[in-house]
């Protein structure tokens, strides 16, 4: 046995904690993440920090805030060629900590941070994709520095490195990063048998509700259509079947009871759920209904992790690093723009009088959420339009109590929250209050202008999207 455990951290991309059959979904089929959360503990309230991937998975990675780190969209400009850029250059990653510990730390899958080409923060294994979506057969992949077209089904292929990986480092101790991009669009690709099974399915669990007024492009392309559904389900049910088969690898190596799984998701989605599809960029504003800032979150550890067991407990993208390295006996960095808070207990099963008081802060550019266990308050600046939600009685998120004068002392206390929280924790050269951050996507890192005077982000609301982005995955609906 290793003095500590391997790790393999599973990462899926526009997958909505509905999306999973532990969760609740009878019309989905995922044995395996069933199977993972019948050996472990699921949570029931897990958040990204960003309900777009770029900057949910920079928070997970460094445990700070967009306004932190500074990726606030997902990453439009830099990904390779001449004009590659490290996003999170000079950011420390949980996963430099690990490499500077003994860790062989290994990628496969979705990187999406910039300068894919480049092995980046601890990792010296590196199999990543070229942007952070696209065609899911035959798709650009970085291999040994060099961009390949991989043949067949990407999921497959990401899981079949992943398996490699296992094998050359099984003397431990590894942290591998799968990640997966299922089951973001598109929608079309999918193993013919599987999207097949999803035929007959009344998809209950998607509502196709009337069209949200702010709703997205993509909602007008995919609303209503059954087989865009077939295709978002069969997504994740081929997604789960590579799951089960990194699971059964590490049986069969004979090192399931010493490797720490976990299974998340970059941010939630919507099928037509409240009238949209997609996350927070799925309508303009952005939103931060529950659908788009709720992620699955599983963690499996055998003989360590009580098996079976869900928790109520809140927490957030930006708690993962400093539970996990607290997990493994490892120091936090010293940095004062760390808001988390290790989720130990709750890993343990044991009681955490403090779990009750927790509260969860997300931002998308200068749209900023403070979410109690009772309420939810949106304020979007500079004008709004702000929102109040009463989780307990209207957990559908309904009907906006922003305007009720019975709510004005409540709303002025988690706005006050809400500033100082930010106040404390963020960078001022990269906070995201006063950018525009519309959900287009990110062009370089913050700081430095274009001629034209522009800065990091397009200055439009909804543009046409090309042919071409497309088929690449890219345009307003972009991971």
């Amino acid at each position: 046995m290793s003095p500590r455990p391997n790790i393999v951290f599973i990462i899926t991309d526009d997958q909505g904690p509905w999306a999973a059959g532990c969760y609740g979904n009878d019309e989905i089929r995922t044995p395996n993440l069933d199977r993972l959360a019948a050996s472990g503990l699921r949570f029931e309230n897990f958040f990204c920090s960003t309900p777009v991937c770029s900057a949910s998975r920079a928070s997970f990675l460094t445990g700070k805030t967009s306004s932190a780190h500074g990726v606030h969209d997902w990453i439009r400009g830099g990904n390779t060629g001449p004009d590659a850029t490290a996003y999170l250059e000079g950011q420390v990653a949980y996963t430099d900590i690990l490499a500077a510990n003994g860790y062989t730390c290994g990628l496969s899958g979705k990187w999406h941070l910039g300068a894919s080409e480049t092995p980046q923060h601890g990792f010296s294994h590196w199999f990543a994709h070229e942007k952070g979506g696209g065609d899911y057969n035959d798709a650009l992949m970085v291999r040994d520095g060099k961009l390949q077209v991989i043949p067949g089904y990407i999921t497959t292929a990401m899981t079949d490195d992943a398996l490699g990986f296992i094998d050359a480092n099984a003397a431990g101790p590894f942290y591998l990063g799968v990640h997966y991009t299922a089951p973001h669009s598109p929608w079309i690709g999918h193993p013919q048998d599987i999207v097949d099974s999803y035929a007959d399915c009344p998809f209950l669990s998607c509502p196709q509700e009337p069209v949200h007024p702010d709703a997205g492009p993509l909602t007008g392309r995919m609303h209503g259509r059954r087989e865009m559904l077939q295709g978002y389900f069969a997504a994740v049910t081929a997604m789960d079947a590579d799951v089960g088969r990194l699971l059964d690898h590490l049986e069969e190596k004979g090192l399931r009871d010493d490797t720490l799984v976990v299974f998340v998701s970059d941010n939630g989605f919507s099928c037509g759920h409240h009238g949209f599809w997609g996350k927070g960029n799925g309508t303009y504003p952005v939103n931060m209904y529950e659908n788009s800032v709720k992620v699955p979150f599983i963690v499996s550890h055998p003989d360590r992790i009580p098996a079976g067991q869900v928790t109520d407990v809140l927490a957030s993208a930006y708690d993962f690093m400093p539970t996990l390295l607290e997990y493994l006996g490892l120091d936090m960095p010293d940095d004062e723009q760390l808001p988390g808070r290790s989720f130990i207990p709750a890993l343990m099963g044991e009681a955490d009088p403090g779990k009750d008081a927790v509260i969860i802060y997300d931002e998308y550019g200068p749209t900023r959420m403070i979410r109690t266990r009772e309420w939810k308050y949106i304020h979007r600046y500079p004008d709004g339009p702000h929102l109040l939600y009463d989780l307990v009685n209207d957990p559908g998120e309904r009907n906006n109590r922003v305007d009720s004068p019975d709510q004005a002392a409540r709303i002025a206390d988690l706005r006050g929250r809400l500033e100082g929280w930010f106040t404390r924790y963020v960078h001022p050269e990269k906070d995201g209050v006063d950018r525009r951050v519309l959900g287009r996507g990110q062009l370089r890192p913050l700081g430095g202008k274009w001629e034209d005077g522009s800065d990091a982000f397009e200055q439009v609301r909804f543009v046409e999207i090309t042919p071409a982005e497309t088929a690449a995955g890219e345009g307003y609906d972009s991971p």
